[in-house]
């Protein structure tokens, strides 16, 4: 070849056919800065470049060039991005057009002679200026210069220029330019490469198709689901629980499952992923209950990570279904709540507290699944003043809508608060009208909670066979359990649709009672654990994962957490560990408290109403203000309680009545209005504004990205507001419910969608978010290094979730800074000093605390003081729960196949399914 430069036209002669193909023939390496990754990279020279020893190709993936940080994302996290990426440049009709296309990249990309590397833009922002080095066989080199893609149509039919230079000095130019790309870039996932093998074979089927293929369906449903196009996937003990749920059906025919995993590992994505399963199987209609508080927020996670549609019954300002979009359809009737537009409805459990024509038609109801959320608080009464175990009112609604549905899913990290017996009152909702979990009633000695408890923790030990018999009959384990229960109900004639039997050990071969001897003394899983506390209702039909088992097998991220304020570090704004207040403060918060004082001494049951004023109080001036100003109008006006959304006073509304609310606060006005009078004329002074610029300025946590977090909306768009004041260049998100959320710049305010706001902090575009409770679960934020609670929500799962926006995998810190604004003096200080007393482990600060904080121990804060002392998680058979689903830890080999399965069930073919109504649909407004 000639040592002189050669140009070519793509003007003159076709590219395609006069210059890659022709120099690729014998090319021993071929080193290509291409521009960005596409399925048609290697469309022309497919052919050539199997049989190139090495192809190396460094890509512009159009990602910020923090998604890809080695040396400080995980592999996890520079993975998540390049599948969003990826999905989101994909084209849906040219993989299907172009099936043989992406089936020779996929085999081309795992042959192991290409290797493919992506940059960031800002290293490559590149569309043209592209390069190549071909090494021959004999040592010589080739390199060239052009604005062409490694795509036909790029060398067939754009106008493109070439300038090919032979000589040793070009190569080595274009080789160091390659060489630094090389280096800044991270190796194209393996997630994308999976993929695009998946598009490949990709295809499409129908629900009716699947139904014999229950787990099929499940990944035939999610597969491309929102949460796996964003590259995050269900984790793996969620698509275990799914799994559980399948054999438990296959097995009883029903599910009845305690989803008791501990805060922040995901337990809705485990139940709601369940429900439409069930609904996808023809099971019929998905009834979510949970506290109005989580209403919008399990709406939102439906929606924003599996790509479900719900509807939220709503009761203010109209009675009615409100779908994830914000249409409302109107009731008309109370029947109507049995009239749910789509097959996912979502009630408050406050509902069936209260009673009422709704709630006595929601019962009439027959459904495929039940999902009680925060379980704990379907409570039986114990204790001090009450001589038999008396069931609370929504334990009685449970009691009975527990027998109108097919499958039962009760989620609760906290299923023992403080009495052992209280998991067994779960357990006995499971068992409603299915023998199968508690035995025959009147026959089986697993309905007694004590003496249950007794054996499975232990303290009563079964040793021979005729001790152990009568807990073994009934419910007599399905065959499937283990060997020696197919042995049984061989000896016995039991089939497995059986759970109970009348016969007697002498029925028996000496075989099998040998067998089931030898298991009593030896215990069960090569002796790891006695036989009667493997096998009993608890590990049967409890699926417990704890976060820092999945932490030490490598399946959630490790990341410390520094919490603030540090007693090292007290500027003239805080006061220890809380923040100072001024004297117009106290004067409000002393009228606060003697406001609760007298609600609570002249009323039993009016603590809730007494703790939310202080807790507003505690959040911020305007919260406080906005709490006093809706009380008294309730007062005053009837009529407003029932116009209210705040969700924290409905569920206090639904839970009391509204003639018992009004009355609760009426005679404690003159302390309102004293409140008011005081908080009106100082509402700009808040000293938590001035906390929370200290730490966005002068600790420069607005350069690490920050999220504030508030219960309350009145504090997330006070301090957003604030902050756009102060910092008028710089946006600033306020995340909230349907229709309240948006952006501030320099004061101004624009309605956002939520998923838009969502999107800007994921490319960066947003460094600063002010939220609410109700809508943290759906925010996905490692892009954001620290967090402001500005309030303290008295309830550790709430710390735990909020925590959880942040400190999950694919945050770009190893450790995350968060701040816990309180003010000093004030009931938010006492609880919050109790609390960080055992917030010491920086891996798992909140890994020893309760669930929730009654209200009690608010309110008698050496009580908390006791209860959080001795509080240790609740005495359990855990190395049950690992040993029955260790395949969640040492993933078995067919979790992998969720990203890879091949059979998917078009978005439209899902939302036909979900979106038909229960009984007829009601007017859309």
């Amino acid at each position: 070849m000639s040592d002189l430069i050669s140009r070519f036209s793509s003007r003159n002669r076709r590219l395609s056919h006069v210059f890659l193909k022709d120099r690729l023939q014998g090319a021993r390496t071929y080193d290509r800065i291409a521009g960005y990754f596409r399925s048609s990279i290697f469309e022309l020279i497919h052919e050539e470049i199997s049989t190139i020893d090495r192809v190396r190709i460094v890509c512009n993936a159009d990602l910020d060039p923090r998604d890809l940080t080695v040396a400080t994302l995980s592999q996890t996290a520079r993975d998540q991005a390049q599948v969003e990426r990826w999905h989101e440049q994909e084209d849906e009709v040219d993989a299907f057009l172009e099936r043989p296309r992406w089936r020779r990249l996929y085999e081309i990309l795992t042959a192991g002679n290409v290797e493919v590397r992506v940059v960031s833009r800002e290293n490559a922002p590149f569309l043209h200026g592209k390069a190549g080095v071909i090494t021959r066989s004999d040592g010589t080199t080739s390199s060239f210069v052009g604005s062409i893609n490694e795509t036909a149509n790029g060398w067939a039919q754009s106008y493109e220029m070439i300038w090919e230079d032979p000589s040793p000095d070009a190569a080595a130019w274009v080789q160091s330019e390659f060489d630094w790309l090389w280096k800044k870039g991270v190796p194209l996932a393996q997630a994308v490469i999976d993929e695009i093998g998946r598009t490949a074979e990709k295809v499409e089927v129908q629900v009716k198709d699947m139904r014999d293929d229950p787990l099929g369906l499940a990944k035939s449903a999610t597969v491309e689901s929102p949460i796996m196009r964003r590259g995050e996937g269900l984790a793996p003990w969620q698509k275990a629980f799914v799994k559980i749920f399948v054999e438990h059906t296959q097995k009883y025919g029903t599910a009845r499952l305690l989803l008791a995993d501990e805060v922040g590992v995901g337990k809705t994505l485990s139940m709601g992923a369940t429900g439409a399963l069930s609904i996808l199987m023809g099971h019929g209609p998905f009834l979510i209950l949970c506290p109005a508080s989580l209403t919008l927020q399990w709406q939102m996670e439906l929606w924003d990570k599996l790509g479900l549609p719900s509807f939220v019954w709503a009761r203010a300002p109209q009675k009615g279904w409100l779908d994830h979009s914000g249409h409302f359809y109107r009731s008309r009737d109370p029947e109507d709540i049995l009239r749910c537009p789509g097959q996912i409805g979502i009630v408050s459990t406050g509902l069936l507290v209260r009673g009422g024509p709704e709630a006595q038609a929601l019962m009439r109801g027959n459904y495929g699944m039940i999902a009680l959320d925060e379980g704990h608080k379907a409570r039986v009464k114990r204790g001090i003043g009450i001589d038999e175990p008396e069931p609370g009112k929504l334990y009685e609604a449970m009691m009975h809508l527990a027998g109108r549905t097919r499958h039962l899913v009760i989620g609760t990290a906290t299923p023992i608060q403080t009495h052992r017996e209280e998991i067994w009152d779960l357990m006995k909702l499971l068992a409603c009208g299915q023998e199968h979990v508690l035995g025959r009633p009147g026959a089986s000695l697993w309905w007694n909670a004590k003496q249950s408890l007794d054996v499975i923790s232990g303290e009563t030990v079964l040793l021979n066979l005729d001790t152990a018999w009568p807990w073994l009959r009934s419910p007599l384990p399905h065959g499937h359990e283990a060997r020696v229960f197919g042995d049984i109900r061989t000896d016995l004639r039991v089939v497995d649709t059986e759970f109970f039997t009348d016969r007697g050990l002498t029925d028996m071969e000496d075989f099998t009672r040998d067998e089931i001897v030898e298991l009593l003394e030896i215990g069960e899983i090569n002796l790891k654990i006695p036989f009667m506390r493997y096998h009993n209702p608890l590990g049967r039909h409890v699926v417990l994962r704890r976060r820092k088992t999945l932490e030490d097998n490598g399946l959630m991220e490790r990341i410390a957490v520094n919490i603030h304020p540090e007693p090292r570090e007290t500027p003239s704004i805080f006061e220890g560990n809380a923040v100072r207040t001024p004297h117009f403060y106290d004067l409000a918060y002393e009228q606060v408290s003697r406001f609760t004082g007298a609600m609570r001494a002249r009323q039993k049951g009016t603590g809730f109403l007494g703790s939310l004023m202080m807790q507003r109080i505690c959040s911020s001036v305007v919260a406080g203000i906005a709490t006093a100003t809706k009380m008294l109008a309730q007062r005053r006006d009837d009529a407003g309680l029932n116009e209210t959304d705040d969700p924290d006073l409905l569920e206090a509304i639904e839970e009391m009545g509204s003639a018992d609310y009004a009355a609760a606060v009426d005679a404690e006005a003159q302390h309102l209005e004293q409140v008011l009078e005081i908080l009106s004329t100082a509402r700009q002074d808040d000293p938590k504004g001035q906390a929370v610029l200290h730490y966005l300025d002068q600790k420069e946590w607005l350069d690490l990205g920050c999220i504030i977090f508030s219960q309350y909306y009145d504090t997330a768009r006070w301090i957003g507001e604030l902050i756009s004041v102060t910092h008028p260049t710089e946006p600033v998100a306020v995340y909230a419910g349907v229709g309240k959320s948006g952006i501030l710049l320099s004061g101004e305010w624009r309605t956002i969608d939520r998923e838009d706001i969502k999107r800007g902090v994921k490319e960066r575009k947003l460094r600063l978010v002010c939220a609410t409770d109700a809508a943290c679960e759906g925010l996905n934020l490692q892009t954001l290094g620290t967090l402001i609670n500005i309030d303290l929500p008295w309830n550790p799962s709430k710390l735990e979730q909020r925590l959880g926006r942040i400190k999950r995998y694919g945050q770009q810190r190893r450790e995350v800074d968060v701040a816990n604004l309180v003010y000093a003096g004030t009931r938010d200080e006492e609880v919050y000093q109790r609390l960080s007393e055992r917030m010491q482990d920086r891996y798992d600060i909140l890994g020893s605390l309760p669930d929730t904080i009654e209200d009690d121990w608010i309110h008698d804060i050496e009580r908390l003081k006791d209860e959080l002392k001795s509080f240790t998680k609740p005495e359990s058979p855990a190395d049950v729960f690992s040993l029955r689903y260790g395949d969640i830890l040492g993933v078995d080999g067919t979790e992998k196949e969720w990203e890879v399965w091949t059979k998917v069930i078009s978005r439209r073919d899902i939302e036909e399914q979900l979106t038909k109504p229960w009984s007829g649909r009601r007017e859309q407004l």
